[in-house]
């Protein structure tokens, strides 16, 4: 067992031992910089000004990293301070939940903050219907979605459970529940989670442009959260829990905010496929 595994030595760090910008954070960026030139060029098709665009980046990236902190805090983080690991809670100590730095993003937070950002964006800004607006950013966050996991990667966080496979990775900085390094061979869960992020990016894409549906209103957004929350789900049966209570819930919390996603997904696929006939 563990005769064939995947050393992962990566230093979160630029350069190790100095306090650089990390890769976590370059490759988050790199992610919303790919995702802005998706969305400009469909703007650019819809004949639209450029300061609806970068109006559209300030509204993203503000309620992602304001929502993606509060789902973690609310939905993963310790509350209160834990003695016996030494992991300080979010409301025993409320200046924590700014450090965002020292890592701590939940997708399903940003996913409520950025329908809330899009659809005031919609009304006062862009002034198209809400679905116009979902579809044409569903691509985009996709991308930014695969990076941020690729970050998680280099971060040695969000690990998969062990594993024996020949492509299992031994992370030499993840550490345990009890805060030692654990070196066993696990599943690489964010390698898994960025490919399949890659490759809903790429079937986005290929239904907005070759399937045109942006003709469709719901319909790209539809299949955005079928895809990457059915991937989420998915993943989540290999990957340890993030939270204490996942250890003796049947479906981990991750999954459980997973399936009303994909529900509406499913759900919007029909209902626009039923408007466009």
């Amino acid at each position: 067992m563990f005769n064939q595994v995947v050393n992962w030595d990566v230093t979160p760090e630029l350069i190790d031992g100095w306090r650089t910008p990390n890769l976590y954070g370059l490759l988050f960026v790199s992610g919303l910089i790919l995702g802005y030139f998706v969305i400009r060029k469909m703007f650019k098709k819809d004949n639209l000004d450029e300061k609806y665009l970068d109006a559209l980046v300030l509204y993203m990236v503000i309620s992602i990293i304001i929502g993606a902190r509060l789902g973690h805090v609310l939905f993963y983080g310790p509350y209160f301070d834990d003695p016996s690991t030494g992991e300080i809670g979010y409301f025993s100590n409320p200046l924590s939940i700014f450090k965002i730095w020292e890592g701590g993003l939940a997708s399903h937070g940003a996913v409520v903050s950025i329908l809330i950002a899009l659809y005031l964006y919609s009304k006062k800004v862009v002034k198209r219907p809400y679905f116009w607006v979902l579809d044409r950013i569903s691509a985009p966050i996709a991308i930014a979605g695969c990076f941020i996991r690729l970050g998680n990667l280099v971060n040695h966080e969000i690990v998969g459970v062990p594993s024996d496979l020949p492509w299992a990775f031994s992370f030499s900085r993840f550490q345990n529940e009890f805060g030692m390094i654990d070196l066993t061979p696990r599943h690489p869960a964010q390698l898994y989670e960025a490919i399949c992020y890659l490759l809903a990016f790429f079937i986005l894409m290929f239904l907005y442009w070759k399937k045109k549906g942006y003709e469709k209103p719901g319909y790209v957004f539809g299949y955005f959260l079928v895809l990457v929350f059915g991937a989420r789900f998915g993943v989540e049966f290999i990957k340890i829990g993030q939270t204490a209570r996942d250890s003796v819930l049947l479906l981990n919390t991750g999954q459980i905010l997973s399936i009303p996603l994909v529900l509406s997904g499913v759900y919007l696929i029909l209902k626009a496929k039923k408007i466009k006939q």
